[in-house]
Protein backbone atom coordinates (compact mmCIF):
# COMPACT_ATOMS: atom_id res chain seq x y z
CA UNK A 1 0.00 0.00 0.00
CA UNK A 2 0.99 3.93 -0.88
CA UNK A 3 0.53 6.35 1.77
CA UNK A 4 0.84 9.66 1.50
CA UNK A 5 2.28 11.94 4.58
CA UNK A 6 1.37 15.38 4.99
CA UNK A 7 2.48 18.26 7.64
CA UNK A 8 2.65 21.73 8.52
CA UNK A 9 2.27 23.36 5.24
CA UNK A 10 -0.07 21.84 1.88
CA UNK A 11 2.12 20.63 -1.06
CA UNK A 12 1.39 22.56 -4.03
CA UNK A 13 1.39 19.11 -6.13
CA UNK A 14 -1.66 18.09 -4.15
CA UNK A 15 -3.58 21.24 -4.14
CA UNK A 16 -2.49 24.35 -6.22
CA UNK A 17 -0.71 22.35 -8.94
CA UNK A 18 -3.50 19.56 -8.28
CA UNK A 19 -4.76 17.16 -11.36
CA UNK A 20 -7.67 14.87 -11.16
CA UNK A 21 -6.20 11.26 -10.33
CA UNK A 22 -2.98 12.44 -8.52
CA UNK A 23 -4.39 11.23 -5.43
CA UNK A 24 -5.65 7.44 -6.34
CA UNK A 25 -2.23 5.80 -5.88
CA UNK A 26 -2.81 6.42 -2.54
CA UNK A 27 -4.55 3.44 -0.37
CA UNK A 28 -3.84 5.54 2.59
CA UNK A 29 -3.76 9.31 3.71
CA UNK A 30 -1.34 10.25 7.01
CA UNK A 31 -1.59 13.75 8.61
CA UNK A 32 1.01 14.85 11.18
CA UNK A 33 -0.99 18.31 11.80
CA UNK A 34 -0.36 22.13 11.44
CA UNK A 35 -2.72 22.01 8.39
CA UNK A 36 -5.64 23.91 7.26
CA UNK A 37 -8.94 22.23 7.65
CA UNK A 38 -10.06 23.35 3.69
CA UNK A 39 -6.58 21.04 2.66
CA UNK A 40 -7.40 17.84 4.72
CA UNK A 41 -11.10 18.00 3.27
CA UNK A 42 -9.79 18.64 -0.16
CA UNK A 43 -7.44 15.67 -0.01
CA UNK A 44 -10.27 13.59 1.54
CA UNK A 45 -12.59 14.48 -0.87
CA UNK A 46 -10.64 13.68 -3.69
CA UNK A 47 -8.58 10.86 -2.43
CA UNK A 48 -10.75 7.26 -2.57
CA UNK A 49 -9.05 6.32 0.72
CA UNK A 50 -8.94 7.49 4.59
CA UNK A 51 -7.38 10.35 5.51
CA UNK A 52 -6.30 9.83 9.27
CA UNK A 53 -4.86 12.83 11.25
CA UNK A 54 -3.77 13.96 14.36
CA UNK A 55 -3.36 17.84 15.40
CA UNK A 56 -0.45 19.90 15.54
CA UNK A 57 0.33 22.68 17.74
CA UNK A 58 -1.45 25.25 15.71
CA UNK A 59 -4.96 22.97 15.68
CA UNK A 60 -6.99 24.09 18.71
CA UNK A 61 -9.59 25.14 16.47
CA UNK A 62 -10.04 21.08 15.41
CA UNK A 63 -11.00 19.93 19.13
CA UNK A 64 -14.20 21.59 18.76
CA UNK A 65 -14.43 21.88 14.54
CA UNK A 66 -12.70 18.84 12.91
CA UNK A 67 -12.21 18.33 9.61
CA UNK A 68 -14.91 16.36 8.10
CA UNK A 69 -14.81 13.42 6.38
CA UNK A 70 -11.11 12.24 8.05
CA UNK A 71 -10.34 10.52 10.91
CA UNK A 72 -8.37 11.56 14.09
CA UNK A 73 -6.49 9.48 15.32
CA UNK A 74 -5.12 11.15 18.83
CA UNK A 75 -5.02 9.59 22.34
CA UNK A 76 -6.44 5.94 20.05
CA UNK A 77 -5.19 3.33 17.61
CA UNK A 78 -6.93 3.10 14.61
CA UNK A 79 -6.50 0.32 11.83
CA UNK A 80 -6.71 0.37 8.48
CA UNK A 81 -6.63 -2.60 6.08
CA UNK A 82 -4.77 -3.76 9.09
CA UNK A 83 -2.03 -1.30 9.53
CA UNK A 84 -2.18 -0.54 13.31
CA UNK A 85 -1.76 3.61 13.74
CA UNK A 86 -1.12 5.11 16.87
CA UNK A 87 -1.49 8.67 17.32
CA UNK A 88 -0.13 11.13 19.48
CA UNK A 89 -0.77 14.48 17.77
CA UNK A 90 0.52 17.84 19.50
CA UNK A 91 3.68 19.59 20.27
CA UNK A 92 5.95 20.61 23.42
CA UNK A 93 4.34 23.33 25.47
CA UNK A 94 6.01 26.37 25.15
CA UNK A 95 3.04 29.02 25.55
CA UNK A 96 -1.13 28.17 26.25
CA UNK A 97 -2.93 25.94 24.15
CA UNK A 98 -5.07 23.25 23.59
CA UNK A 99 -2.71 21.11 21.34
CA UNK A 100 0.42 21.38 23.67
CA UNK A 101 1.59 19.55 26.24
CA UNK A 102 4.85 19.17 29.05
CA UNK A 103 6.62 15.66 28.81
CA UNK A 104 4.60 14.69 31.79
CA UNK A 105 1.37 14.85 30.14
CA UNK A 106 2.77 13.25 26.74
CA UNK A 107 3.70 10.28 29.23
CA UNK A 108 0.13 10.30 30.76
CA UNK A 109 -1.79 10.14 27.37
CA UNK A 110 0.60 7.53 26.44
CA UNK A 111 -0.62 5.72 29.64
CA UNK A 112 -3.92 5.97 29.31
CA UNK A 113 -3.39 4.40 25.23
CA UNK A 114 -1.62 1.45 26.53
CA UNK A 115 -4.68 -0.61 26.32
CA UNK A 116 -5.90 -0.18 23.04
CA UNK A 117 -2.07 -0.88 22.10
CA UNK A 118 -2.47 -4.47 24.02
CA UNK A 119 -5.86 -4.84 22.50
CA UNK A 120 -4.22 -4.71 19.39
CA UNK A 121 -1.16 -6.48 19.74
CA UNK A 122 0.99 -3.19 19.65
CA UNK A 123 1.09 -0.99 16.28
CA UNK A 124 2.70 -0.81 13.59
CA UNK A 125 2.88 3.41 12.71
CA UNK A 126 3.40 5.74 15.22
CA UNK A 127 1.48 8.93 13.81
CA UNK A 128 2.22 12.67 15.53
CA UNK A 129 3.48 16.09 15.47
CA UNK A 130 6.69 16.30 17.31
CA UNK A 131 9.41 14.36 16.65
CA UNK A 132 11.08 12.37 19.66
CA UNK A 133 13.45 13.92 21.67
CA UNK A 134 17.54 14.40 20.55
CA UNK A 135 16.46 12.82 17.03
CA UNK A 136 16.54 15.56 14.69
CA UNK A 137 14.53 17.91 17.06
CA UNK A 138 15.67 21.53 18.14
CA UNK A 139 17.00 22.59 21.78
CA UNK A 140 14.31 25.38 21.71
CA UNK A 141 11.27 24.36 23.40
CA UNK A 142 8.52 25.61 20.66
CA UNK A 143 10.46 22.73 18.66
CA UNK A 144 11.60 20.44 20.78
CA UNK A 145 10.55 16.58 20.98
CA UNK A 146 9.41 14.57 23.69
CA UNK A 147 11.77 11.84 25.32
CA UNK A 148 8.88 9.71 26.25
CA UNK A 149 8.03 8.65 22.66
CA UNK A 150 11.56 6.77 22.57
CA UNK A 151 10.56 3.80 24.82
CA UNK A 152 7.35 3.37 23.18
CA UNK A 153 9.64 2.88 20.10
CA UNK A 154 11.87 0.71 22.16
CA UNK A 155 8.82 -1.52 23.68
CA UNK A 156 7.15 -1.75 19.94
CA UNK A 157 9.50 -1.43 17.54
CA UNK A 158 6.53 -0.27 14.93
CA UNK A 159 7.67 -0.02 10.96
CA UNK A 160 7.23 3.76 10.78
CA UNK A 161 7.22 6.80 12.90
CA UNK A 162 5.80 10.08 10.97
CA UNK A 163 5.60 13.21 12.23
CA UNK A 164 5.91 16.55 11.29
CA UNK A 165 6.76 20.09 12.87
CA UNK A 166 9.98 19.90 12.16
CA UNK A 167 10.43 22.07 8.78
CA UNK A 168 13.03 20.60 6.57
CA UNK A 169 13.44 24.57 5.53
CA UNK A 170 14.51 25.33 9.15
CA UNK A 171 17.92 23.80 8.22
CA UNK A 172 19.63 22.57 5.63
CA UNK A 173 20.23 19.74 7.53
CA UNK A 174 16.92 18.49 8.68
CA UNK A 175 16.54 14.92 6.83
CA UNK A 176 13.41 13.67 5.44
CA UNK A 177 14.24 9.91 6.51
CA UNK A 178 16.06 8.98 9.34
CA UNK A 179 16.21 5.46 11.33
CA UNK A 180 15.54 4.63 15.06
CA UNK A 181 16.54 1.46 15.61
CA UNK A 182 14.84 -0.85 12.88
CA UNK A 183 11.82 1.83 12.99
CA UNK A 184 11.94 4.49 9.85
CA UNK A 185 11.55 7.80 11.18
CA UNK A 186 9.63 9.90 8.26
CA UNK A 187 9.44 13.61 8.67
CA UNK A 188 6.21 14.50 6.95
CA UNK A 189 6.83 18.37 6.21
CA UNK A 190 4.32 19.01 2.93
CA UNK A 191 4.55 15.92 1.83
CA UNK A 192 6.36 12.16 1.93
CA UNK A 193 5.28 8.85 -0.18
CA UNK A 194 6.17 5.56 1.78
CA UNK A 195 5.00 2.17 0.22
CA UNK A 196 3.51 -0.33 3.49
Amino acid sequence: MKILAVSDVPSPRYYDYYTPGRLDEFGLILACGDLRRAYLEFLVTMAHCPLVYVRGNHDDEFLTKPPEGCVCADDAVVVHNGVRILGLGGSYRYRDGGCMYTEAQMQRRIRRVRRQIRKNDGFDILLTHAPLRGLNDFDTLSHRGFECFGPLLDEYAPRYFIHGHIHRTYSHDVPQLDHYGATTVVNAYEHCIIEY
